[in-house]
């Protein structure tokens, strides 16, 4: 498979009030078109950081980070937005929804963005709805959702404008094994199904075990990467 991303020595650095700290340093790895990895490692191993770095949301201090072999170290703050809209998705452990909109506003809001038309927005979000079987529960604002429910439509407002590369920070960490199992699988299969890469920072086995490659993070650095047997997982909703 080619490379949807590559990092050649990345680092980040961030400043403190008399000293400095590396999140990352010299970090090079390769992520193929197709994959469904994660990063793992410590709280504070820097994989935080590096999904931001990978997902455009902040800059490397040194190093390049490539996406379809074009460095995006260097573009603007509005070329980098429109990357963002157009290549990648995001999945946040808090869920991110916006409270007010119903779980079909949620998922259309990327689509607003882009100025796409209202008949393509409806059924653009319709069918993304229907991939993670909540299309009935289009009409409910997030706080009538369980926590199941509301990551189903943030995986849902991830995918709807058809993204190369889907980024998940700690996905799973406040869903209780059920639904941590469900959400799993139906990732998997919206990998295998669109085609979408899946990139995943977590420390939760449950994750790791259904993922084809784990690279671990120790104090900002790769310390190791391994394949995966992934664990098949159920995606009924």
């Amino acid at each position: 498979m080619e490379n949807l991303v590559s990092l050649r020595n990345a680092g980040k650095i961030y400043p403190m009030d008399r000293s400095s700290v590396a999140a990352l340093s010299d970090v090079t790895l390769n992520i193929r078109r197709g994959e469904f990895m994660a990063v793992a490692g410590p709280s504070g191993s820097g994989k935080s950081t590096l999904l931001n770095l990978i997902g455009c949301l902040d800059r490397p201090t040194h190093g390049s980070i490539c996406i379809e072999n074009r460095d995006v170290t260097s573009l603007s703050a509005g070329r980098l937005a429109e990357l963002r809209r157009r290549m990648i998705g995001f999945v946040f452990q808090a869920f991110n929804l916006i409270p007010v909109f119903t779980a079909f506003e949620n998922v259309e809001y990327p689509l607003l963005l882009q100025g796409i038309p209202a008949v393509e927005r409806r059924r653009r979000v319709w069918a993304a709805l229907e991939n993670v079987g909540l299309d009935e529960r289009a009409r409910h604002r997030p706080d009538l959702l369980s926590g199941g429910e509301r990551q189903r439509v943030a995986i849902a407002r991830a995918i709807v404008h058809r993204p190369a590369m889907v980024l998940a920070d700690e996905a799973t960490a406040n869903l209780d094994s059920r639904n941590a199992t469900q959400l799993i699988g139906l990732m998997r299969q919206l990998n295998r199904d669109l085609g979408v890469t899946f990139l995943f920072s977590t420390h939760d086995q449950r994750l790791l075990d259904g993922v084809d490659r784990v690279v671990w993070l120790t104090d900002g650095h790769i310390s190791r990467e391994d394949a995966c047997h992934a664990t098949v997982f159920t995606s009924r909703v």
